[in-house]
């Protein structure tokens, strides 16, 4: 009986539970994240598996967004995160709304303002040179003047390039580029972790 109320043993099995409980939720984590390759959150989403917690599937991000750029994910992609919120950066840009209509609807702060100022990084934005028209000759420009964030779409001549460090994958470019297959690809910030 001595043994059962130990401290030394009972601090050995309380750190081996810790360290078997934070090796599974890196496990689920590293997998969240590879499913979430495939959709983009709305603005100041919270970290994946979070996300998925505190989400509520309740629609108001997609009611409020001015722009129909946020939808709710099919049950095709799994019933873990059927509903939930993603946007639409294929199709349409995100316009950066000032008063963030879809982040300010969100009950549960699955969508959470900061308390900087700074944007958030919605995806990773990059220009296919084979696709881009500048790139083989002719002049476009379509995208010139659909960027807003300064010195995030830059131009050497008349051939567009993205400042990766600055763009936070708002899509406006992609939406406003004119060529099939489009010259603007678009990727999920968790595609990183693949």
């Amino acid at each position: 009986m001595a043994d059962i109320i130990n401290p030394e043993r009972r601090n050995f099995f309380k750190l081996g539970l810790r360290k078997t409980t934070q090796t599974a939720v890196k496990g689920v984590d590293i997998l969240v994240r590879q499913q979430a390759q495939h959709w983009i959150r709305p603005p100041y989403a919270i970290d994946e598996l979070e996300f998925l917690l505190a989400c509520t599937r309740c629609g108001a991000c997609v009611a409020a967004c001015p722009h129909q750029v946020i939808f709710n994910l099919p049950a095709r992609r799994g019933a873990k995160i059927v509903n939930t919120p993603a946007m639409d950066l294929l199709h349409k840009g995100c316009h950066l709304c000032a008063d963030w209509p879809c982040v300010e609807s969100c009950e549960p702060s699955a969508l959470k303002l900061p308390k900087t100022k700074k944007l958030p990084k919605l995806a990773i934005a990059s220009i296919n040179q084979a696709n881009c028209l500048p790139y083989s000759g002719p002049e476009c420009g379509a995208c010139a003047n659909s960027c807003q964030i300064p010195g995030a779409l830059g131009w050497d001549g008349s051939k567009p390039h993205i400042e990766p460090n600055i763009c936070i994958g708002c899509a406006l470019c992609r939406e406003a580029c004119v060529v099939e297959p489009n010259a603007i690809e678009i990727k999920s910030l968790d595609s990183v972790y693949v």
